[in-house]
C-alpha cells in the first residue's frame, strides 16, 4: 500500500513530464510484461502437458 501511495504522489507531481512520454512508458512495460506474464508458460519439465 505504501508504494501504491508513493507512486500517486510521484506520478501526480512529475505528470507533466510523463504526459509527452507516456509512449516510451508503454515499451519499458513491454520487457517486463514479457517476463512475468507467461506463467508456467515455457518452463522447464513436464513437456507433454499431462500431470503424471
Amino acid at each position: 500500500m505504501l508504494v501504491v501511495v508513493l507512486l500517486f504522489f510521484v506520478i501526480r507531481e512529475h505528470w507533466e513530464h510523463l504526459a509527452g512520454r507516456w509512449i516510451y512508458l508503454l515499451l519499458l512495460l513491454c520487457p517486463l510484461m514479457h517476463l512475468f506474464g507467461h506463467g508456467e508458460h515455457g518452463r522447464h519439465g513436464n513437456l507433454g502437458g499431462s500431470n503424471d
